[in-house]
């Protein structure tokens, strides 16, 4: 019989009542883990919840052998983060995985998006993120040991129209995970961002009208989320010890390590540089370096396989 990559940890999935979040807790669980389920299953347009979500995937792993729990907390809210924390260790006797999935979004254009979009966005994707990382974060320093995975986006890596808030967040996100590999790994920490390619709750408020919009949407639904909960959970296993501070795209079958901000060319003036000569010498040379307004659908631009 095969030894079950993640026999005996514990994992708390966070926006695990459906899409991504669901499809990661299922695999967690199938691979030895017990798992906290936690949705506070806000609708996309911040109204009302649902707590039979997160119950339904309890079930789910329970009546395939598992072990897991519902939590109903808002990762936005410090205080309630830390009670998942909490809840892991005294049901499960422990925490070793933390997967940052839960998100909303409140899509506008730029010039039409109010500060409570602004805010919402933020508060649950990178302060939630921040907020269930920090507390776990003194349970992992003490054991020397645990892995944390966000989910960032090709909205924030890229670009993408109408998503200020969420592009934020998502490459805040990035940041994050970077700084928590670094300022963790003498704890045997790891850190590591995915950016998914899903048909989700959050994908399906996708405005789409015209034939291409439409095709685009029927390409985006053949994405399913148990491709995300792959790579998730190969990088909570022991096997991936050595993997730290990366990001990885998940697209269909195909896996892309993404890059990261690096110096692509530079210039030096001795003498130093005035306006002007930024003007006539500095922004010319490096022009053809220049990225332009790329949208994720521009980088991405042949079908997913």
């Amino acid at each position: 019989m095969v030894e079950r990559l993640l026999k005996g940890k514990v994992a708390l999935v966070t926006g695990a009542g459906r899409g991504v979040g669901r499809d990661i807790s299922l695999m967690m669980a199938a691979q030895g883990a017990r798992v906290i389920v936690n949705d506070i299953d806000t609708k996309n347009d911040g109204k009302g919840s649902d707590d039979s979500l997160a119950q339904g995937v309890v079930r789910e792993i329970e009546a395939a052998g598992g072990q897991a729990e519902c939590n109903y907390g808002s990762v936005a809210d410090f205080q309630q983060a830390g009670s998942m924390v909490e809840q892991a260790v005294s049901s499960f006797g422990g925490l070793d995985i933390v997967i940052n999935n839960a998100g909303i979004l409140r899509d506008k254009i730029f010039h039409k998006m109010t500060e409570q979009d602004f805010d919402q966005v933020v508060a649950v994707h990178l302060k939630g993120s921040f907020n269930v990382s920090r507390h776990a974060a003194d349970l992992f320093r003490a054991q020397q040991s645990g892995c944390f995975v966000h989910m960032t986006s090709t909205s924030g890596l890229i670009g993408n129209l109408g998503q200020a808030n969420y592009m934020a967040a998502k490459l805040g996100i990035v940041g994050l995970s970077k700084s928590i590999a670094l300022d963790m790994s003498r704890y045997n920490v790891r850190s590591n961002c995915i950016s998914p390619f899903a048909w989700s709750r959050m994908t399906e408020s996708i405005p789409a009208t015209t034939p291409a919009e439409l095709a685009r949407i029927e390409k985006l639904k053949q994405m399913t989320p148990d491709k995300i909960a792959v790579v998730a959970t190969a990088l909570a296993a022991e096997g991936a010890a050595d993997v730290t501070g990366q990001i990885f795209a998940v697209r269909n079958n195909e896996i892309f390590l993404m890059g990261q901000s690096r110096p692509i060319r530079g210039m030096q003036r001795s003498e130093g540089w005035t306006a002007e000569t930024v003007l006539d010498h500095a922004f010319p040379a490096l022009r053809t370096s220049f990225f332009g307004l790329d949208r994720t659908s521009d980088v991405f631009t042949w079908e997913p396989v």
